[in-house]
């Protein structure tokens, strides 16, 4: 059918000529591209069509979309033939009958007001296509030859003819609310989410959202929303590695709609990937950072898109800066699913960001009849919280992963404060609607709190019960106490030399000989006053202790006790120096502790630590049961290992020394037993192995039938 073709009769540029290769695979009929497309000189917008029976010669157009070149791989139909409108529905309706979904490559272009002003522009208009503009034709004339929407047509026949087909449309131009609210159709390309969050043109999409939201809300879950696609630039080049591209991804997993990623787009490619690749060009391998980031922030996210792909509860709000003003330059918005709420804030622009969220922007509502109205919700409604001055909201952000308390009635009357830095983010989940107690807790942990986040809130409760104990524990087991005492204990070193002597069968044999080097002076002014300073505040938290266990022990006493082995502690290598039968096994000590503050602050808080049940408890094996409870259920563990996390320690070496004083603490007795067999090395070490505390921390485990 040549003539469904827009076509000429002639060149419609005398510089263009036809004499390559025949690209046809008919005998009968022959294609000639443009000479010049060769050498890549010029892009024409035609290909010449020779019939070799009859000698008729066409020149026929490329598709264009009027924005670059022609695409010169492709003919362009001519749709005012209804002949031609109909054979391609009957095509579309073909293969919905073979696949559930359908993509329309480029389909604005097939919109009535583009196919008008691309190849029979008005009048005057000009066109944009070269060499169309004398072809024009007035909007009457272009109406009766092209009455109807040609994907409205599509859509409905469709819908009749093959029900369950999804049709997928690319419509740019920002065209995709026309192609979803007039031409109906199921899912469209949403190219602003991309361009627009790129270039933080953030006033505009907040407008297409609430434009959308105010018509019809249902209209945000036929976008497909995306970051990059195979025609534009990678995610990375267009939004780089950092916060910002996290940002707008999390948007891209938690809005309405459907999230689409490009090829390489969580490995962090650069390539720009071609659909007719065969393979890649580029050698590249994952980026495992940003492939590990999406898992920790975006993947559960999109596990939970059940939350999130509805428009039944979705809100969008305004955030208000302190001077009054709504900044434009922040997303905030909400949904919920059954039970469960979600609450989204983005900062997408480098800068700071201080404000309110409290009222949503307007939104359309049908009743039962049909009729709409305009709406509006502040963030308690839109959370679907209880005005209850009684009530309080504990939630999770996936960002952080901290936890945070609200009163619900102060987020009725006031909103919800937040700061965010440039380009930062919140994903609040995990809502829980908790009701005050007679104590009045969960109103004193949000006024101590202020705002900020936890890594619990069910610790941060228990730790304003316990703040009688652990503020004193916390002045003794901190950064500051512990790399003091470190300081003292360090300076010791060990000369290791290599000697011959004989063995028992009279046998040279070579052995180690090492010295201990004490180079600390523990009997200087400043080291006695940080002695009397650590017992003072050990007394403290002894007595704290006591009154908060009730326990009737000699706190002084046992102060005293705990400065005695405080310093045996610090002096352990000068000890060792006096008892040579000791020496192997000061130094091997001495070897470890050398490693550094680490090792010395983990023995210390151990130090302080391991006695504290002694005050409540009725013997000495009570008192070890006691110190170790007391390191989880008074949260004494997490407190350490802060304590060393402040001083630089890594999260798992912090972790690690934290279980370490455990196992300490709940072995310490390990050399009781009630007859000397119980205290042999082999059934000390069996007991010890027999601890399910021990095997972890010794990676215990058993692979193919062996227990290593």
């Amino acid at each position: 059918h040549p003539d469904w073709f827009v076509q000429l009769p002639y060149s419609p540029f005398p510089s263009y000529s036809f004499n390559g290769p025949n690209l046809s695979q008919d005998e009968r009929v022959g294609v000639y591209l443009e000479d010049h497309y060769y050498d890549r000189t010029d892009a024409a917008v035609v290909f010449q069509r020779r019939d070799h029976w009859t000698g008729d010669t066409r020149y026929i157009y490329h598709g264009n979309d009027g924005t670059s070149m022609p695409w010169n791989d492709t003919a362009q139909l001519n749709y005012l033939n209804p002949e031609v409108r109909e054979s391609v529905i009957q095509t579309i309706l073909h293969v919905a009958r073979m696949f559930p979904i359908i993509r329309f490559d480029a389909a604005m272009t097939l919109a009535k007001r583009h196919f008008h002003r691309l190849w029979f522009p008005e009048p005057g208009s000009g066109g944009d296509i070269s060499s169309r503009a004398e072809y024009g034709l007035t909007q009457a004339d272009f109406d009766a030859a092209f009455p109807e929407e040609f994907w409205r047509e599509v859509v409905d026949r469709v819908a009749a003819e093959v029900p369950d087909t999804l049709l997928l449309a690319e419509a740019f131009w920002l065209m995709e609310g026309y192609f979803v609210r007039t031409l109906g159709m199921h899912r469209v390309y949403n190219s602003a989410f991309m361009h627009m969050l790129k270039k933080e043109e953030n006033v505009k999409y907040r407008s297409v959202i609430k434009n959308t939201v105010e018509f019809d809300p249902e209209i945000l879950k036929r976008y497909v929303n995306f970051m990059n696609n195979p025609d534009e630039e990678t995610a990375v080049a267009q939004f780089g590695k950092d916060d910002k591209y996290f940002g707008v991804a999390t948007m891209l997993a938690t809005m309405p709609g459907l999230p689409m990623f490009g090829h390489g787009q969580i490995e962090g490619f650069t390539e720009k990937y071609g659909m007719e690749y065969r393979r890649a060009y580029y050698d590249e391998t994952p980026n495992e950072w940003l492939v590990n980031r999406h898992r920790r922030e975006i993947f559960p996210l999109l596990h939970k898109r059940y939350l999130f792909a509805e428009v039944d509860n979705f809100r969008l709000y305004d955030f208000f800066s302190a001077e009054g003003g709504v900044n434009e330059d922040v997303f905030a918005y909400s949904n919920r699913s059954g039970d469960e709420r979600a609450l989204v804030i983005f900062h997408n622009k480098w800068a700071d960001a201080r404000g309110w969220i409290r009222t949503s922007a307007a939104f359309a509502v049908k009743d039962a009849d049909g009729n709409k109205h305009l709406d509006q919700a502040d963030l308690v409604h839109g959370l679907g919280l209880p005005n209850d001055p009684a009530a309080y909201v504990i939630f999770r952000d996936v960002a952080s992963n901290l936890e945070y308390i609200r009163n619900c009635q102060q987020l009725h009357n006031d909103g919800m404060y937040i700061e965010l830095g440039a380009f930062k983010y919140h994903v609040f989940l995990d809502f829980k609607v908790v009701h005050e107690d007679a104590d009045g807790r969960y109103g004193h942990l949000m006024g101590y709190l202020a705002g900020r986040g936890v890594p619990s809130i069910e610790e941060a409760l228990a730790e304003i019960f316990l703040q009688p104990v652990l503020d004193p524990f916390r002045q003794l087991v901190n950064a500051d106490m512990l790399a003091a005492l470190a300081e003292v204990a360090m300076p010791v070193t060990l000369e290791v030399a290599e000697v011959t002597v004989e063995d028992e069968y009279g046998e040279e044999v070579t052995e180690l000989d090492v010295e201990i080097i004490i180079e600390a002076d523990h009997e200087s002014p400043d080291v006695l006053a940080l002695l009397d300073d650590a017992q003072e505040r050990y007394e403290t938290l002894l007595q704290a202790v006591a009154d908060f266990t009730e326990g009737g022990c000699d706190v002084e006493a046992l102060a005293e006790e705990n400065r005695g082995e405080l310093d045996i502690l610090l002096r352990l290598p000068a000890f060792a120096e006096q008892m040579p039968a000791l020496e192997d096994a000061a130094a091997s000590i001495i070897a470890h502790l050398g490693d550094g503050e680490t090792a010395w602050a983990t023995t210390l808080s151990w130090h302080f630590v391991h006695r504290l049940g002694a005050v409540a408890a009725a013997d000495e094996d009570e008192a070890a049961e006691l110190s170790r409870s007391w390191l989880d259920e008074w949260l004494l563990g997490r407190l350490i290992g802060a304590a060393l996390r402040e001083m630089g320690t890594s999260d798992v070496a912090a972790d690690e020394a934290v279980a370490v004083v455990k196992l300490l603490t709940a072995n310490e007795r390990w050399f009781d037993g009630s007859s000397a067999a119980r205290r042999t090395p082999l059934a000390v070490l069996s007991k010890l192995l027999r601890s399910r505390e021990v095997q972890q921390f010794i990676r215990v485990n058993r692979y193919g039938g062996v227990l290593y």
